[in-house]
C-alpha cells in the first residue's frame, strides 16, 4: 500500500492564515515575514475527516431554534483568590480553557501553584510541568508553605500522554506549564512551532470540554507583550489573561483580554511577597502614594475598571520646547488623544501649548482605556503650565468633547462615593454626574464646559 503524502503549508504566525506558498506579506492581517512552513500530516479521506471534526467545543450539535437552546448559567467554583475570581468573572467555569500569559518572573507558575493547592483540598487537581522539574516545584511549594498532600503532579510534554493520565485521575482542574513545550506525535513539527501549539491546545481543549475539566494553560509572551504562538490559539481558548508588572516591582496586575464568561476589563492586583502572590484588597491605595507636599501638575482621577472604581494619580509636565516640533509624550494614555485635548484647550480654554513639550503619565503603570481621564489630564497640564499646585483633596473625571463640553461618564455616583471613602473633599465632574443627594464631606462642582472647569481651579 502506498504511503499517504504529507501535506505542507505556510501558516501566518499572527493570524493563522494558510497559504500553499511562502509570501512576504500576509494577505489577511498585512503583517510582514510571518509565514512559516508547517507539516500538516498526511491528507485524510473525506469520510475519515468528517468523523474526526468535533470543533474546539468538543461536540457538534444538530440544527436547533435559538429559543430551544438551554441558557442555564454555567456553574462556577472559586479559585481561592478573590482577585483571580474577579478577573475570571466570578470563578472557574467547568469545561473552560484559560490561557495565562506573562513575562518570565511575572508569577504565573506561583499563582497557579497556589490556586491548585487550594483547589486540591476539595477536588482532584493535576499540575503538569513541561519546563520545571517536580523537585523545583516541590521546593517552591515548601517555601510558600502550601498544602501539598492532595495535589497530583506530572512531568510530561506529550499531549496524548497527559490526556491518558487525566482520563484515569479525572481531575477537576489541570494546569499545563507551558503550552509552548507541548507536542503531539501525529504532527511533524518541533515543539513550540505553529502546528504543535495549535494542535496541542485544540486537543487539550476538546478533552476539557468533553469532560467538564477546567484547563489552565501557561503561555509565553513576545517582545511586544503579545502571546507567543499562532493567533489561532486565542480563538481556541475561552479566557485569555495577561499577568504583568507595575512600575513598582512588588505588584502584579492581572487583566483579562478575552473572556467568554465575564467582562474583559476587570483588573486584579497582587503583591509578590516571600510567601507568594498575595491579593491586594484596596488597589487604590497603591496608586495614591503621593508627595507629602502639593506639587504642580498632579491630580487624582477615578477610573472604572470592570465592576469597581479605581483611583489613580495623573501627572503632567509642561516645559519650554527646544525643538521645532514640540513633543507630546504619554505613558498609560493615548498619545493621539493628548494631541486632541491640547487642541481643545487652545480653542476653548484660551491656553496655548504650541511651543511647549507636554508629558502626561499615569502613576503605577495602569493603562487608561476610557475617556474619563480627559478632564483630569487637562487640569494637570494647566497646573504644570502655571506652576500652580492643585489641592491634594481634589479629584476630577469627565470626557471632554471637541466643542469644549464636559460629557458625563458611566457610574458617576459610585466614583464619587469611592473617592469620598479615601478622604477626598472636593471634586470637579460633569454636571450630569453631579449627585442628586449631597455626599457627606464632599463638595462637588458640576461643570458643563471646559472654561467652567478652568475657573473652578
Amino acid at each position: 500500500m502506498a504511503k499517504a503524502k504529507s501535506r505542507k503549508a505556510y501558516v501566518c504566525t499572527e493570524c493563522g492564515s494558510e497559504s500553499s506558498k511562502w509570501q512576504g506579506q500576509c494577505p489577511d492581517c498585512k503583517a510582514w515575514n510571518t509565514f512559516k512552513e508547517v507539516n500538516l500530516g498526511p491528507a485524510a479521506s473525506p469520510s475519515i475527516g468528517a468523523t474526526n471534526k468535533s470543533g474546539f467545543a468538543g461536540t457538534l450539535s444538530g440544527l436547533q431554534t435559538l429559543s430551544d437552546v438551554d441558557v442555564a448559567e454555567a456553574p462556577r467554583f472559586s479559585s481561592g483568590t478573590s482577585e483571580f475570581d474577579r478577573v475570571l468573572g466570578g470563578g472557574f467555569v467547568k469545561g473552560s480553557a484559560v490561557l495565562i500569559g506573562g513575562h518570565p518572573g511575572a508569577g504565573k507558575s506561583t499563582i497557579l501553584l497556589q490556586v491548585l493547592c487550594h483547589v486540591a483540598e476539595s477536588m482532584n487537581a493535576l499540575y503538569v510541568s513541561g519546563e520545571e522539574s517536580l523537585q523545583q516545584i516541590a521546593a517552591r511549594a515548601k517555601r510558600l508553605d502550601l498544602p501539598t498532600d492532595r495535589l497530583r503532579m506530572l512531568a510530561e510534554t506529550s499531549a496524548e500522554n497527559i490526556v491518558a493520565v487525566a482520563e484515569q485521575e479525572k481531575p477537576g482542574v489541570i494546569v499545563i506549564d507551558s503550552i509552548q513545550v507541548m507536542y503531539m506525535n501525529g504532527v511533524d513539527a518541533a515543539p513550540g512551532g505553529v502546528a504543535q501549539v495549535r494542535e496541542s491546545a485544540a486537543f487539550l481543549t476538546r478533552f476539557a470540554k468533553q469532560t467538564g475539566t477546567v484547563l489552565l494553560l501557561v503561555g509565553h509572551v513576545t517582545k511586544d507583550n503579545s502571546l507567543a504562538g499562532p493567533m489561532t490559539l486565542s480563538h481556541i481558548i475561552d479566557t485569555q489573561i495577561m499577568l504583568g508588572n507595575t512600575d513598582d516591582s512588588r505588584f502584579r496586575v492581572m487583566r483579562a483580554t478575552k473572556n467568554r464568561f465575564g467582562q474583559v476589563n476587570e483588573l486584579g492586583i497582587f503583591a509578590m511577597t516571600e510567601r507568594g502572590m498575595k491579593e491586594v484588597k484596596n488597589p487604590s491605595a497603591i496608586f495614591l502614594s503621593r508627595a507629602p507636599e502639593p506639587t504642580s501638575g498632579s491630580i487624582i482621577n477615578v477610573l472604572w475598571e470592570g465592576t469597581r472604581p479605581l483611583l489613580v494619580e495623573i501627572q503632567a509636565l509642561v516645559v519650554d520646547s527646544q525643538l521645532g516640533n514640540p513633543r507630546r509624550v504619554t505613558v498609560g494614555l493615548d498619545q493621539n488623544r493628548l494631541a486632541m485635548l491640547l487642541a481643545i484647550l487652545t480653542r476653548h480654554g484660551g491656553i496655548f501649548t504650541s511651543d511647549q513639550d507636554v508629558f502626561l503619565n499615569v502613576v503605577g503603570g495602569v493603562k487608561v482605556t476610557e475617556t474619563s481621564a480627559d478632564l483630569a489630564g487637562l487640569l494637570a497640564v494647566v497646573s504644570s503650565l502655571r506652576d500652580s499646585a492643585l489641592p491634594q483633596d481634589l479629584f476630577a473625571f469627565g470626557e471632554v468633547g471637541l466643542a469644549g463640553e464636559i460629557r458625563p461618564v458611566a457610574n458617576g455616583q459610585e466614583r464619587l462615593t469611592e473617592a469620598a471613602k479615601h478622604g477626598f473633599r472636593r471634586a470637579i465632574v460633569p454636571a450630569a454626574n453631579a449627585p442628586r443627594k449631597p455626599i457627606e464631606g464632599l463638595t462637588v462642582v458640576g461643570v458643563h464646559k471646559l472654561s467652567e472647569a478652568l475657573e473652578a481651579i
